[in-house]
C-alpha cells in the first residue's frame, strides 16, 4: 500500500505561515488538517486536505522537555473539527529549514499513543501525523488502530505550480 497527499496550494502556504507564528513559551506551532480519503482497487490510499485549524493559544502547555505541547481541548477540538466533517484528520507542526523533515523521537513516540485514539471518534477513516518543512513534509498514516502507521510516499501541491514533494529519498 502506498499513502499520499494532496493539498491544494493555497492552503499549504497558509498552514506555513500560520506554524511559523510565535508563541509565549511554545517554541514550535501545531494545528490540525482534515482530509477526505479515497482508496484505490490496488490498495493505495491518497489523502485530500481540506480544512486547517490551529491549535489555540490558550491551548498549549508549558512543557521543557518538548518544543509545544497541547492539552486535552486542543485534541478534543480537533477531533471535533474531523467528526464534523467524517473526515481523516492529520496533527502536524513544523520543523522549519528545507529539505524533508524527520521526525523526532518524542514525535514517534508520543503519536504512538495519540493517533490511534483518533479512530474512537472518527472509525472509518485513516488518520496521519505530519511535520513540514518549508518546502518539503514528511507523514505517518494510520490505517486502523491497531495496525502500524506506513510513511507517505509523497505529497502534491495542487495549483499553479504543481510540484512533488516528500518522497523516498
Amino acid at each position: 500500500m502506498k499513502a499520499q497527499m494532496k493539498i491544494p496550494r493555497k492552503l499549504l502556504a497558509g498552514i506555513r505561515q500560520d506554524l511559523r507564528r510565535p508563541h509565549s513559551f511554545a517554541y514550535e506551532r501545531i494545528g490540525f488538517l482534515t482530509a477526505g480519503t479515497v482508496r484505490m482497487d490496488n490498495g493505495d490510499v491518497f489523502l485530500l486536505a481540506r480544512e486547517y485549524q490551529p491549535v489555540a493559544d490558550e491551548d498549549y502547555v508549558p512543557n521543557p522537555r518538548v518544543g509545544a505541547m497541547i492539552g486535552p481541548d486542543a485534541m478534543r477540538k480537533g477531533l471535533q473539527l474531523a467528526y464534523k466533517s467524517r473526515s481523516a484528520l492529520v496533527h502536524l507542526h513544523t520543523h522549519g529549514g528545507t529539505g524533508r523533515p524527520e521526525f523526532s523521537g518524542v514525535d514517534l513516540d508520543d503519536s504512538e499513543k495519540f493517533v490511534p485514539s483518533f479512530f474512537n471518534v472518527v472509525p472509518h477513516v485513516p488518520h496521519a501525523l505530519l511535520v513540514l518543512s518549508d518546502d518539503s513534509a514528511r507523514g505517518l498514516l494510520w490505517m486502523g488502530k491497531t495496525q502500524p502507521p506506513v510513511y507517505f510516499e509523497g505529497f502534491t501541491q495542487i495549483g499553479a505550480p504543481l510540484l512533488k514533494f516528500g518522497g523516498p529519498q
